[in-house]
């Protein structure tokens, strides 16, 4: 008897994922080193005790859909949830990707950008960023107008070198790809640790009603919310639309939509969680800068760095020995060398660069 056999695209490739190790610091998945606050379990089983459990959630989570919009000024119709930005990405690849389809990517980014726009059969094409992961309009609109991808990233901040992305590098891109009927999907799972003050860039303030643009969000980081999987992406109404034919009925459950509205009624709570983690962040880089490593500027709740003089796995390997976690880039394309290290709390930043230090002597 044969046994079934995948689709080519998913049989050669490798499974998406980061060790789970046990230690003692775990500085690896950029996560909220901090739960939500005091009594949000308590208020969250109020509203649970409130759910006909026999019933379907709301199909459309329109309730928990206009209060996200209310963030950004926009209408419910602009606003897709679901099960974490890895899910709204994923269905914008199976609207606008798929065989015969291109994805384009700046490389180093977010690798399961490639790895969902493989497994929807689409081919992915990529250019490199500069020797500091910038990465210029001019570069961008050459890239796009020589592969015209179909759907192209932006990572901003992008994932794993911390980058934020010059305004003008984004506005080029979104008229490159308007020219000829692409998407543009900025992710900006980490934008609030971008120091964003009043005023300040994000690929929001470019959203209209005719421009091919979609930013991802997530609850993941600034919010604390890892464990539920909520994230939305922002965007015209013609497009938010076609991703509701995509997307599996019902998809949201009715206790991710119930936790989205309650952090909604504190939504300057994640902004006073993301400006902790950013002094976190400074104090990291000030003392790594008086380490043997190089380092990049970061706008996320993680560092990107690399030892000078030692093997990037290593390294990892004699932190993990000392019980504590970082993320291994160093066989990741462009990063040769490279960890990455989540901001944790004061005690799990004081242990790391302890660790690190006595690697490094």
């Amino acid at each position: 008897m044969s046994e079934p056999r995948p689709r080519p695209e998913v049989a050669g490739m490798k499974g998406y994922h980061s060790p789970q190790v046990d230690v003692r610091v775990r500085l690896n998945t950029n996560e909220s080193p901090e739960a939500p606050p005091e009594g949000f379990g308590a208020a969250l089983a109020e509203r649970l005790a409130r759910i006909d459990w026999n019933r379907y959630p709301a199909r459309s989570a329109g309730e928990l859909r206009s209060g996200i919009a209310g963030l950004h000024g926009a209408a419910a119709e602009n606003v897709f949830a679901a099960n974490g930005s890895n899910e709204v990405i994923q269905t914008l690849l199976l609207t606008y990707a798929g065989p015969g389809r291109r994805v384009g990517l700046f490389s180093p980014t977010y690798a399961l950008h490639a790895h969902i726009a493989r497994i929807v059969g689409s081919e992915v094409v990529t250019a490199p960023r500069g020797p500091d992961f910038a990465l210029g309009a001019g570069e961008a609109a050459t890239f796009v107008a020589a592969e015209r991808p179909d759907v192209l990233f932006l990572c901003s901040p992008n994932n794993p070198t911390g980058t934020v992305e010059d305004p003008r590098t984004v506005q080029v891109a979104l008229e490159a790809v308007a020219d000829y009927g692409g998407v543009l999907v900025v992710d900006e799972a980490y934008v609030q640790f971008s120091g964003r003050e009043p005023g300040r860039f994000s690929a929001v303030d470019l959203l209209g009603r005719d421009a091919p643009l979609v930013v991802c969000r997530t609850f993941s980081k600034a919010w604390a919310l890892a464990a539920v999987r909520l994230g939305y992406a922002l965007g015209p109404a013609g497009i938010i639309d076609e991703l509701h034919k995509v997307v599996l009925p019902y998809h949201l459950d009715v206790m991710t939509q119930e936790i989205g509205l309650l952090c909604l009624t504190d939504a300057a709570a994640a902004d006073r969680r993301a400006a902790d983690l950013v002094a976190q962040r400074e104090r990291l880089a000030g003392r790594l800068a008086q380490l043997p490593v190089e380092q990049w500027p970061s706008g996320a709740n993680f560092i990107l760095f690399r030892p000078t003089g030692r093997d990037g796995a290593v390294v990892w390997q004699e932190l993990v020995d000392r019980s504590v976690l970082v993320r291994d880039c160093s066989s990741w394309e462009g990063l040769a060398g490279c960890l990455r290290v989540t901001v944790g709390t004061p005690e799990e930043n004081s242990l790391f660069l302890e660790a690190l230090a006595d690697v490094l002597r």
